[in-house]
C-alpha cells in the first residue's frame, strides 16, 4: 500500500473571496466526494473549528484527515511580533491533537523586493524560532515558498538561501510546483536536490505563459513528479492547490475534476 497520500488545499476557495470562509464544513464535503483523503485548511478557513475536537468529528464524519494546516503571516521583523507569536503559538496547541499533521508556515508576500536581505534573514529568523517551539510540542512543520512579485523566496538563488537557512532538524521544505514554475525554475531537479527536507508537496499547474491552468491542462510533469516521489520512498501529503481562473466562480466543480485527473492519472503511479 503506497505511503503517499493525496489532499486538497482551501486556497481553491479563497480565490471566490469571503464566500466560503465561514463555511470549512461545505468544503471538507466536496474534498471527501472529489475522492481526496486529507485536507489543508489555511486557519482563516477555521471560524468555528478552535476546538480540535469538534473539528476532529467533522473530519471522521466525511472520512477526511486533517493533512496540514497553513498558517500564513507577515514575519517582516527581526523577531516575531507579539501578536504573531500569540497567533503561532495557539495553532502549536491545536496541532498538538493532530500529530500526524504538519504545521505549514508560508509567509504572505510583499508589494516588493526592497530590502531583501534583510527580510530574508528575519523571515528565517522567525520561521526557525517558530519551529523549535512547535517542535518541542510534538508538533511537525515545514515551509512553504510563493511566486508573487513581492514575494523574497521566489527564484533560484533565492531557494538556495531559503533552503540552506532553514534548521532542518525542526522545520522541513514543501515544494510548491507551480510556485517554483512561475519563479523560472525547473521543480523536479530543485525537488532531487533537497529530497532530504522535503515532507509535503504542493501541486498546482501552470499554462507556459505564466498563467494559472487547471491540474492536468497545463506544463508542469506532475506524472514524472509524482513517480520520483515514489521511487524514493516519499511518505508524505501531495496537496493539491488548483488556482485556475474557473476557480473564482467554480471552486467545487474544478475540485471534482482535479479529482478525476488524480484517480486516473497520479493514483495508478503511487
Amino acid at each position: 500500500m503506497s505511503k503517499i497520500k493525496i489532499g486538497c488545499e482551501t486556497y481553491t476557495w479563497a480565490m471566490s473571496g469571503e464566500k466560503y470562509k465561514n463555511n470549512l464544513n461545505h468544503i471538507i464535503e466536496v474534498t471527501s466526494k472529489a475522492g481526496f483523503k486529507g485536507i489543508e485548511p489555511d486557519t482563516g478557513f477555521m471560524n468555528g473549528f478552535a476546538n480540535p475536537k469538534v473539528f476532529k468529528e467533522t473530519l471522521d464524519k466525511n472520512n477526511i484527515e486533517l493533512s496540514v494546516l497553513c498558517h500564513v503571516e507577515d514575519w517582516r521583523n527581526p523577531k516575531e511580533t507579539d501578536a504573531e507569536k500569540r497567533n503561532a503559538d495557539q495553532w502549536i496547541e491545536f496541532m498538538k491533537y493532530f500529530p500526524e499533521a504538519i504545521l505549514l508556515l508560508v509567509q504572505m508576500p510583499g508589494q516588493n523586493r526592497e530590502h531583501l536581505q534583510e527580510r530574508q534573514k528575519n523571515l528565517l529568523t522567525c520561521v526557525n524560532e517558530i519551529a523549535t517551539r512547535a517542535a518541542g510540542e510534538g508538533v511537525v512543520c515545514s515551509y512553504h515558498p510563493n511566486s508573487p512579485m513581492g514575494s523574497i523566496y521566489r527564484t533560484e538563488e533565492d531557494y538556495k538561501i531559503l533552503l540552506n537557512g532553514l534548521d532542518s532538524k525542526v522545520v522541513k521544505y514543501t515544494p510548491d510546483v507551480g510556485h517554483m514554475a512561475k519563479g523560472g525554475m525547473d521543480p523536479l531537479p530543485i525537488i532531487k536536490q533537497y529530497r532530504e527536507l522535503v515532507n509535503c508537496v504542493h501541486y498546482k499547474d501552470m499554462y507556459d505563459n505564466g498563467k494559472w491552468a487547471a491540474m492536468g491542462d497545463g506544463i508542469i510533469d506532475f506524472k514524472g513528479i509524482t513517480s520520483y516521489l515514489k521511487e524514493t520512498d516519499f511518505e508524505g501529503w501531495i496537496i493539491v492547490e488548483d488556482e485556475c481562473d474557473a476557480a473564482i466562480t467554480d471552486p467545487d466543480g474544478i475540485t471534482l475534476k482535479d479529482g478525476i485527473y488524480i484517480e486516473e492519472v497520479l493514483r495508478p503511479l503511487i
